[in-house]
């Protein structure tokens, strides 16, 4: 049992490092501009050595810099979607942290035999909040992938998903083993509970 959760929490840890990692940095998506190399990530994009805040504005788009003319030829209700877009795929990647978080702290409590907590299964609590981290991954990637597909993706010529792209991925799978390692502890603290009230 102990084994499942040191595993678990193992897991969880390497996937919250991840999850931050991949929110903070600025290449989720990296393309080739006027044959100059530029990245962005949620919160900035970056050209010609260059950082910006990823912001829309739709009376002065800063959203494209690359083509103030393109820019000017979207409408605002597009320059919305894709600030929701980005927005939407933010909020699910801090949900995520925050739920994997949450559910770190309930595995390391999940190592405590505390009496107030006889009823409560910590181990439980720890792999549904590892779960729940793991849908707000998901959703946040498939936000991300979605619209960077069907609508970003071909703004550009030569472009690629990048590191902080794939590190999300990757978190979205460490904290599913988390949770499946800490239901699986679960199971077996039940089954020993049933065995030893025999």
């Amino acid at each position: 049992m102990y084994s499942f959760m040191g595993g678990g929490l193992f897991c969880a840890i390497i996937g919250n490092i991840l999850i931050v990692v991949s929110t903070a940095t600025d290449y989720w998506m990296q393309y080739r501009l006027s044959g100059s190399y530029a990245h962005q990530g949620l919160w900035r994009y970056c050209m010609a050595n260059k950082c910006y805040m990823q912001t829309a504005s739709i009376g002065a788009p800063k959203l494209f810099p690359w083509s103030h003319k393109m820019a000017s030829e979207i409408t605002g209700a597009v320059l919305w979607f894709v600030q929701a877009y980005w927005n939407a795929t933010r909020a699910f990647m801090i949900l995520s942290g925050m739920a994997c978080f949450a559910g770190i702290m309930a595995g390391i409590l999940s190592f405590t035999n505390f009496s107030a907590f006889e009823r409560f299964s910590r181990s439980f609590a720890a792999g549904i909040l590892f779960f729940i981290s793991t849908l707000f991954v998901l959703l946040a990637m498939a936000i991300y992938t979605g619209v960077t597909l069907s609508f970003l993706g071909k703004r550009f010529g030569d472009w690629r998903f990048s590191w902080s792209y794939i590190l999300g991925w990757v978190a979205m799978l460490m904290t599913f083993f988390a949770g499946i390692f800490y239901m699986c502890a679960h199971r077996m603290y039940k089954s020993r509970r049933v065995v030893g009230s025999r």
